[in-house]
């Protein structure tokens, strides 16, 4: 494959942005799982003025469970762009992490926490670019 040309620049692209939803999202999941209690107690203190303050607990496993499938996707979506040249599963991947961005997003607004909510953007950019890079 030759190294200037749209094929090899896109090839690179779809690994990159597989590899960063995994990183970001495999340690995001795995820092929620294994710091639970943490996460709970300071999420808890954080909803406790708004509308989501008694599905805490809920709302953190959901998340829990979106940014690990976001990033196992990804993480799988990697290897099978490296071994088949396929990008089905990072596509996948890729979805969830928007799932998974949209929900924060969405947590953070009700709380009313929008330098936290402003965050969230160029996530949500690189996101939005990834899907369209990986459907190429």
């Amino acid at each position: 494959m030759e190294l200037q040309n749209l094929e090899f620049t896109l090839f690179v692209l779809k690994l990159a942005f597989a590899a960063f939803f995994a990183i970001l999202f495999l340690q995001s999941g795995f820092d929620k799982l294994l710091n639970f209690r943490d996460n709970l107690s300071w999420l808890s203190g954080h909803f406790a003025q708004s509308p989501l303050a008694g599905f805490v607990p809920l709302l953190l496993i959901c998340i829990t469970l979106t940014e690990l499938c976001a990033g196992l996707l990804s993480a799988c979506g990697l290897v099978q762009l490296l071994v088949f040249r396929q990008a089905s599963l990072a596509v996948w991947g890729n979805i969830g992490a928007l799932l998974a961005l949209l929900c924060l997003f969405l947590g953070q607004r009700i709380a009313k926490d929008y330098a936290g909510a402003a965050t969230l953007v160029g996530y949500f950019i690189a996101a939005t670019a990834g899907l369209l890079v990986l459907s190429l």
